[in-house]
Order: structure tokens, then sequence, then C-alpha cells
């Protein structure tokens, strides 16, 4: 039952940030309607998450092309 891979790791993350993201929006829909402060908000942390996965991605690729693994646990170092 317990799984490390690596893609799902990352998309337990996105999943996270997203569900902030929703939050930003729901409150400030909530408690300041005229003023976007939790939208401009929402909109950093998708511009963040964005990068974040442009990264994140790069590095499992180049991980799997030399370890040929996404296994956390057999990649427990960045040493080549």
């Amino acid at each position: 039952l317990l799984r490390r891979n690596v893609i799902v790791i990352l998309m337990s993350v996105e999943l996270m940030l997203n569900a902030v993201a929703v939050n930003f929006v729901a409150f400030s829909a909530y408690t300041d309607a005229e003023l976007f402060r939790g939208l401009i908000f929402a909109v950093f942390v998708i511009i963040i998450a964005a990068a974040e996965v442009g990264l994140a991605l790069g590095i499992i690729l180049r991980v799997f092309r030399y370890r040929a693994t996404a296994n956390v646990d057999e990649v427990s170092q960045l040493k080549w």
C-alpha cells in the first residue's frame, strides 16, 4: 500500500497547491468580493506550481535516464 513513485509525489504536491488556489478564490469571494486579493494570490500560486512542475519534471527525467527507475527509495542521492 506504500507507493514511493516520484510522479505520484509530484501529482500530490500539485493537488495540494491547486487546493490552496481554490481556497484563496473561495475566501476572496466570501470576504471581499470587490477586491481581488484572493484571485491575485491564486494566480501567483498557479504560476509557482507551473514553474515547479517544469523544474521537477526535468529533474525526474534526468534521474530516470541515468538510474532507470522512478522509485524514491532507490534514488536516495543526487550523485551521478
